[in-house]
C-alpha cells in the first residue's frame, strides 16, 4: 500500500486541476485558420449588385484572379419563389477557360457547360424480345383489368420436377 506524506496530496490535487483547467485543443478552429493563412487574399475589381424593392436584382462580381459572375433574379408565381439566371466564369489550373450558364427554377439548378459530363447515348436499340415481352405483359395486365384472365393462367406453379441443364 502506497503512503502519502503531509504535502503529496496537495501536489496530487493540484496536478489534476491543471490538468483539467488546460484548454481542448480546438482542431475545427486550427483547420480553418490553416485555410485562411495559406490562401492569397484576390482582390475584388468589381462588385455591383443593385436590388429592387419588388425583390428583383441584379449581382456583377469580377476578381483580379478572373473570376467572373453575373447573375440576375426576380421573384416568381404565387410563392414568390425567386427565378436565378446567369453565369460565371474562370480559369482552370491548367490554363483552361471555364464558362458556365446557369437557370434556377422550378425545374431546379440547370447548369450548362461543356465541362459537365454528359450521359451517353443509349448505346443500342431495346432487343425485339424484350418489346415482345413488354407487349405480353400489357396485354396481361388489360386482360386482368377486363376479368378475362382465369385463376389458372394467373397464378404461378413452379414445375413438378427438375432436370439437369
Amino acid at each position: 500500500m502506497m503512503q502519502f506524506g503531509v504535502g503529496q496530496p496537495v501536489i496530487l490535487a493540484t496536478l489534476a486541476a491543471v490538468a483539467l483547467a488546460a484548454p481542448k485543443p480546438d482542431y475545427a478552429k486550427a483547420a480553418a485558420r490553416s485555410a485562411i493563412d495559406s490562401s492569397e487574399e484576390i482582390q475584388v475589381l468589381r462588385h455591383d449588385l443593385v436590388m429592387e424593392d419588388d425583390g428583383r436584382y441584379n449581382l456583377d462580381v469580377e476578381t483580379a484572379n478572373g473570376i467572373v459572375v453575373s447573375q440576375s433574379g426576380a421573384p416568381e408565381g404565387p410563392d414568390d419563389a425567386v427565378v436565378k439566371s446567369g453565369s460565371f466564369s474562370w480559369t482552370a489550373p491548367d490554363g483552361t477557360p471555364v464558362h458556365v450558364k446557369f437557370v434556377a427554377d422550378e425545374n431546379g439548378y440547370q447548369p450548362q457547360s461543356d465541362i459537365l459530363p454528359v450521359a451517353p447515348e443509349f448505346p443500342h436499340p431495346i432487343p425485339q424480345f424484350v418489346l415482345e415481352q413488354i407487349e405480353k405483359a400489357r396485354q396481361e395486365d388489360a386482360a386482368r383489368a377486363r376479368g378475362d384472365f382465369s385463376s389458372e393462367e394467373d397464378s404461378y406453379r413452379p414445375p413438378a420436377s427438375y432436370s439437369a441443364p
